[in-house]
């Protein structure tokens, strides 16, 4: 069995890769956080292979592999392995986690699912900004506004961004759930 690591969001996200337009992970990362070796995880893959479609996994090319040791140096190992890498979807590792069915496993999957949705919003919120910076620019432009007028309303849009991202920074504020005992009267 590997050893134990912490498992933290900068540590998962520095093990996603962009591959074939895909968010990834490659299975050797996958067996390190999921703590088995990666033999073991490609070998219960090969048992579930109708668990594991092209668009939850594929194999790495010879030159994807070139490139992802070059790029990552975590991976660095990888250039003097025989075989090929697999390379895991979002829904390549979810279905990774229900064929290694340890609490390890699922605790790690949970982790990265979050994750992954977390990058979606964060890349739909990004689109939905940079569209309306776009049509503002458009509409200033049409109406012959000055570079002066732009950059003052642009920055009037950034303060508001600003405050927009302080808020959603804090946590909301719950109330507490459960009995609350009344004091004794007599």
């Amino acid at each position: 069995m590997t050893k134990t690591i912490k498992i933290t969001d900068d540590l998962l996200l520095s093990k996603i890769l962009d591959l074939r337009g895909q968010k990834v992970m490659i299975d050797r990362d996958m067996a390190e956080l999921y703590g088995v070796p990666t033999k073991r995880l490609n070998e219960q893959v090969k048992r579930n292979l109708k668990r594991f479609p092209a668009d939850f996994m594929f194999q790495l090319t010879e030159e994807e592999k070139g490139k992802v040791v070059a790029n990552c140096d975590h991976l660095q190992n990888l250039k003097y392995s025989a075989s090929l890498p697999y390379a895991f979807t979002e829904h390549g590792a979810v279905m990774l986690a229900s064929v290694l069915n340890s609490e390890r496993a699922i605790a790690v999957n949970v982790r990265i699912v979050k994750l992954f949705n977390a990058m979606r919003e964060v890349l739909r919120t990004n689109q939905g900004l940079l569209l309306k910076l776009e049509q503002i620019d458009k509409h200033l432009k049409a109406q012959g506004h000055t570079i002066q007028q732009h950059n003052e309303e642009i920055g009037v849009l950034f303060e508001l961004i600003d405050e927009l991202r302080k808020a959603h920074e804090q946590p909301p504020v719950r109330n507490p759930i459960g009995f609350k005992p009344q004091p004794f009267q007599k």
